[in-house]
């Protein structure tokens, strides 16, 4: 078959399947030297460069897990009740000084040292006050309940946080907690966009005859901030060679990768690939996928480079599913496989045999709680409110056909993704 196969054709020979796709970019793709270190408010979503190693037991000292009296196990009734002298009381940030001898307890409050000699708390609602500041107790308790060990969620030298994590708002409080006040994290990576065509106009312009406003850039630059990166926006590139050739060259000088939109195709003023060719390498530019069969992924020196389709839809199906997983990886974030859940397709849904199919879902729970999902209408590659409306991709494999409604289907839920 001619590499002229049209993006509308489901089987091409020649298209690089998705799991091989994504297997080549994560080889190829090293993530970028350089570090910074970075007071915890800068460092939500960056990226470690270090194992964090816990300078202290978290918790610190063994305390009371319950509003309660502290004692000692042996102290506790096998059979029927025992009656304890209360010789004191501990708060937070007030312990109890002395020790807890034989037949005494001590009033304890949730997050409280226990007081040397009690090694058991007894939830207050399971002891009876008596008067002249005695309490009794029943039997059925066993020593040690309802106390939290030194170490025992955190010990001392264990890694908590492993170099390549991107850090989230939980894991600034975790090592605020641990008494870190700031981190290494791996410098961010620069990526440069531009968008290719004639046609395309910017924001503010009155249009002429077949001319748009360039959307491409907007949800590109968006993605790309949504992943903690430096963006260099370049703008619209008319489709000249030489205007690209120098716009290629000119980012690949800045940047540690390239993302642009159009011109990878087989059309006659499609420049993007035969440049990339001649500049660098291209390594595949065929997927089989829809949307985005068009995506040219090689590099120009040392600068990765992503040749997205010039379409919308295609645009943001192929960066969620090929360029945020290498951008993270640019960036040294760990391997991670994205969360696929299954739901109910709540209407037919059409679909040829020849390549994996990244429909536009909305994913929602029905009245039982159960995972169900529908299309959102036309599922052009040009159609982008199909995105707006969407929360997930409904992915269908590549040998699928039509899908009855009522068929388990697989999803994945846009979140998660970036």
């Amino acid at each position: 078959m001619s590499d002229r196969a049209t993006c509308h054709d489901d089987f091409d020979p020649n298209s690089l399947p998705v799991p091989r796709a994504l297997q080549f970019i994560t080889e190829k793709i090293a993530p970028v030297a350089g570090f910074e270190r970075l007071f915890l408010r800068q460092a939500l979503d960056r990226v470690l460069d270090e194992d964090i190693r816990s300078p202290r037991d978290v918790p610190p000292f063994a305390n009371s897990a319950m509003d309660g009296y502290a004692l000692r196990g042996d102290d506790l009734p096998q059979a029927g009740t025992a009656e304890l002298t209360v010789v004191g009381k501990a708060f937070a940030g007030h312990p109890f000084t002395g020790t807890v001898g034989t037949g005494e307890a001590v009033r304890i409050m949730t997050g409280t040292p226990l007081p040397e000699g009690a090694d058991t708390v007894i939830m207050q609602e399971r002891v009876e006050p008596l008067p002249g500041g005695r309490i009794r107790i029943q039997a059925g308790h066993r020593a040690g309940e309802n106390v939290r060990q030194a170490g025992e969620d955190i010990a001392a030298g264990s890694v908590v946080l492993a170099r390549g994590r991107r850090l989230q708002p939980a894991d600034l409080g975790l090592l605020a907690s641990l008494g870190i006040a700031e981190v290494r994290c791996r410098r961010r990576p620069r990526v440069a966009l531009f968008s290719t065509g004639d046609e395309l106009r910017p924001l503010g312009a009155t249009l002429g005859p077949g001319e748009i406003y360039d959307s491409n850039r907007y949800t590109l630059h968006a993605l790309l901030t949504r992943l903690g990166l430096e963006v260099l926006d370049l703008g619209a590139v008319p489709d000249d060679r030489a205007a690209l050739a120098e716009a290629l060259s000119s980012a690949a000088g800045e940047a540690d990768a390239l993302i642009t939109s159009g011109g990878v195709s087989v059309g006659e003023a499609d420049y993007v690939k035969g440049l990339l060719e001649e500049l660098g390498e291209v390594h595949f530019w065929k997927l089989a996928m829809k949307p985005g069969r068009p995506l040219a992924f090689g590099q120009l020196g040392r600068c990765y480079f992503f040749g997205l389709p010039g379409n919308p839809v295609s645009v943001a199906a192929t960066f969620y599913q090929f360029v945020a997983p290498a951008l993270r990886r640019l960036a040294g974030e760990a391997p991670r496989r994205p969360l696929t859940l299954r739901a109910v397709t709540l209407e037919p849904l059409k679909k040829r045999p020849g390549r994996v199919d990244f429909q536009r879902g909305i994913l929602e729970n029905d009245e039982a709680g159960r995972l169900t999902v529908r299309s959102t209408g036309n599922q052009g590659s040009h159609v982008l409110s199909s995105m707006s409306r969407a929360n997930c991709f409904i992915v269908l494999d590549q040998d699928q056909g039509d899908v009855p409604a009522g068929t388990e289907v697989t999803v994945q839920y846009f979140p998660d993704l970036l």
